[in-house]
């Protein structure tokens, strides 16, 4: 009778346990999100690309697009052998605890993986007995220490299938697509490993919490009615894809009636047309945002979807730009009630939070591979492409403060702070560069500050050295220094900084300029020096005549303002006159 007693106890907590545990899934009540206690929950996320799958290019590849085709250029650089040690190492090396533990300091709260399905199963072509599935370990056991990284910063992991069987669209370099095999949408073996996958995962992940949902497909962009329409942008009914992401939720909800379902419409997530209503109780549709303005308007037809439909939605991929539209498109959001994850933590570039330091070793593989430089030796390529692997570790890559404050801080204040700590002493050079962090017109006013590349007749790209920082002051890099560029009269740039000693200063400007040029600065919001002529001098760096200045102790706020533009700059000196 006791022991009866027990098991019963035994098997009644154990229900009890997975009843509890069912209700701290995130799920969609209404048209939100909410978490596990029912609270409203505002996704605020990081993609790792670049990790299971990279795209050309994240490490400048020009036409080496998709992975396999840079798979095949590094084969045949350094033999198959290494290949496969190298990509064990990429695998290892890009995305380890210690960038989770980053991410969650910087303030993300969920992180999303694109997936490639090739590290979980093989492909159709590759399958000993056509029509099983052979599974491999390698893509669960990453996914495995990944959610055990975000449960130990208590942050969402949501799985996103980013490079599907045959792959989802005729943007090949998105989902690593060869054009020589059937598609997703070509091959109905595709479309059964792409179930059975999803079907995998769910059973493997069903009971775990911290995954806050399954993203089905990552932008499918196929023309289904007219081939004409590789973008997707125009198709009418979607019916294959609507098919295929029911029959993708029916497979998970056989093992799987907790987590999130989240769907992309065509045309890269955001044609839905055909697609809705929807499907399934727990739905989210997420839609990718990249390069058009920020206004309501640009986000109008999917808050109608969510009104319509009573289904939460997910800007489930963006970035790729400067600061200023990073802010803009963030709040933008947020007043909306819509969460967001931008697309990678970490490339070869200024736009995300870390970026991969370029050696001259890469240079010249670069060079070799886009026909301008002799092909290196084994041991060359070899040597680089290890160093490459040091430098994907988070300890060797470039942080980027200004990109953090950018998505968090900026968002919600428009108070500066200083880039870099700034002590004025007897003499103190600042570089031109370090201006405050902050939004454009609080810490910097460039006349322009953000790319608007998918907008018609809007030619403007912020950073055009696209170096140091992705603020939208244009910044190149000079020899050993990186400098102001491309001045234009009314552009300004400010710097707090804290003064060791009141008293009165000289000041004065290191810079270069073909034709002549000049700038005015003020001090704690007064004009202290009206104009400082700049002389032509064609690639010469020259200091400026010297102007007298009082700072008090302590906090002082310069302001630096272009009257007449043309010049380049790269630091001003500021010497204490009194003893």
């Amino acid at each position: 009778m006791f022991f009866r007693t027990l098991v019963l106890g035994i098997i009644v907590g154990f229900c009890g346990s997975l009843g509890a545990q069912g209700q701290n899934f995130v799920k969609a009540q209404g048209a939100r999100l909410v978490d596990g206690k029912g609270h409203p929950l505002l996704l605020r996320g990081m993609g790792l690309g670049g990790w299971m799958l990279q795209e050309g290019y994240m490490f400048r590849l020009g036409n080496r697009g998709q992975q396999y085709r840079i798979k095949e250029g590094i084969q045949e650089l350094i033999g198959p052998e290494k290949t496969e040690a190298f990509y064990k190492g990429w695998l290892t090396h890009h995305t380890r605890k210690i960038d989770i533990d980053s991410m969650a300091a910087w303030g993300f709260n969920s992180i999303r993986l694109p997936m490639h399905y090739n590290l979980y199963t093989l492909p159709i072509e590759q399958e000993p007995v056509a029509g099983q599935n052979t599974w491999l370990e390698e893509g669960f056991a990453l996914t495995d220490s990944l959610l055990s990284w975000c449960e130990a910063n208590q942050i969402y992991l949501i799985l996103d299938l980013h490079a599907a069987p045959g792959g989802q669209g005729n943007d090949l370099p998105i989902s690593d697509r060869n054009p020589a095999q059937p598609s997703l949408w070509q091959s109905e073996a595709n479309q059964q490993k792409t179930l059975a996958l999803w079907r995998k995962l769910a059973e493997r992940y069903a009971n775990k919490t911290w995954i806050a949902g399954y993203d089905l497909i990552n932008e499918p962009n196929w023309g289904f009615q007219d081939a004409k329409d590789t973008r997707g942008t125009e198709e009418t009914r979607n019916e294959p894809l609507r098919k295929l992401m029911v029959a993708i939720t029916q497979a998970i909800r056989e093992v799987d009636k907790n987590h999130l379902i989240i769907i992309e419409g065509n045309g890269f997530g955001n044609n839905y047309r055909g697609l809705l209503p929807t499907w399934d109780p727990n739905m989210a549709l997420s839609f990718h945002k990249y390069g058009n303005f920020n206004t309501q308007e640009a986000i109008q037809s999917f808050l109608n979807l969510r009104n319509e439909h009573q289904v939460p939605l997910w800007l489930g991929e963006s970035g790729e730009n400067s600061n200023t539209w990073f802010t803009d498109a963030i709040r933008l959001m947020e007043k909306n009630d819509i969460g967001w994850c931008w697309w990678q933590e970490k490339k070869m570039g200024i736009n995300n939070p870390l970026e991969i330091r370029v050696t001259p070793g890469y240079e010249k593989l670069l060079a070799y591979w886009n026909g301008k430089g002799p092909k290196p030796s084994e041991a060359e390529a070899s040597q680089t492409l290890n160093k490459l692997l040091e430098l994907l570790k988070l300890e060797n890559n470039r942080y980027h403060p200004d990109v953090v404050d950018a998505m968090f801080r900026q968002v919600h204040s428009a108070e500066t702070r200083p880039f870099k700590t700034q002590v004025i002493t007897k003499q103190t050079v600042i570089k031109a560069v370090d201006f405050d962090l902050g939004r454009q017109r609080s810490a910097y006013f460039d006349t322009d500050s953000a790319s608007y590349h998918y907008t018609p007749g809007v030619n403007t790209v912020g950073n055009r050295g696209h170096q140091y920082r992705n603020d939208g002051v244009d910044i190149e890099k000079k020899e050993k220094a990186y400098v102001i560029t491309h001045t234009q009269p009314g552009e300004w740039v400010q710097y707090t900084v804290e003064v060791e000693k009141s008293g009165a200063y000289e000041v004065k400007f290191r810079v270069t300029s073909p034709v002549q040029a000049s700038l005015a600065l003020s001090i704690n919001g007064k004009m202290a020096v009206p104009a400082v002529l700049i002389p032509a001098a064609k690639d010469q760096w020259v200091n400026t005549a010297s102007s007298k200045v009082n700072l008090k102790k302590g906090k002082n706020t310069l302001k630096v303002q272009v009257l007449q533009g043309g010049f380049e700059w790269e630091s001003f000196q500021l010497s204490r006159l009194n003893k």
